[in-house]
């Protein structure tokens, strides 16, 4: 699937929510720590009610500690966050073979620092012909300015720039789907 062709909404059954590196000491700092928190733990908790996979990484958690606690009643049973020191995603081992080697092919980003991981994951994962979507009330940094420079790139590569609600709804597709309502309490 390429990003020149492929569908621009996104659709459960082809989607893959990649969660990067929030963390405790990094997301102290960001610039609109509640929006992220919310936003990441919306998305979570409606990948699990529709089953679309999850990966999540932690950059060098020894120094920059594990997955925000508030996050952590969300993530799916069995989901282990990949270890990583590298900025993109891509590079970090384990990653490409869990999330790239699916029919899964439109990766949902979320998480920080806009402008370092988020951002050379993006680029990198549309270097390798995936469609990118990148949702942004649920990525940080901690200058507002480095997000908004950021989010600029990855749709100049290419990337969709969406919101939670749009990814949620997008999902699923119709007011009759089974998770409407479950899904669409996690917004009120």
């Amino acid at each position: 699937m390429t990003t020149s062709n492929a569908p621009r909404l996104s659709d459960a059954r082809y989607s893959h929510l990649i969660v990067i590196d929030v963390q405790t000491r990094l997301t102290q700092v960001m610039s609109d720590r509640k929006s992220l928190l919310r936003n990441c733990e919306i998305l979570l908790n409606a990948a699990n009610l529709l089953s679309v996979p999850v990966t999540l990484t932690e950059q060098y958690p020894k120094g920059l500690g594990n997955i925000e606690p508030n996050l952590m009643h969300a993530i799916p049973a069995g989901v282990i966050p990949i270890e990583k020191t590298c900025f993109s995603c891509c590079n970090a081992g384990g990653f490409e073979d869990r999330v790239l080697n699916k029919e899964n092919r439109q990766l949902i980003l979320c998480g920080i620092e806009s402008h370092v991981c988020v951002l050379q994951t993006a680029m990198d994962l549309l270097d390798r012909n995936c469609q990118v979507f990148v949702v942004a009330d649920a990525i940080d940094s901690r200058f507002k300015e480095h997000r908004q420079v950021a989010l600029g790139r990855m749709q100049q590569a290419g990337a969709m720039i969406t919101t939670t609600e749009s990814v949620l709804f997008e999902w699923l597709r119709d007011a009759r789907h089974e998770q409407f309502k479950a899904v669409s309490a996690l917004i009120r």
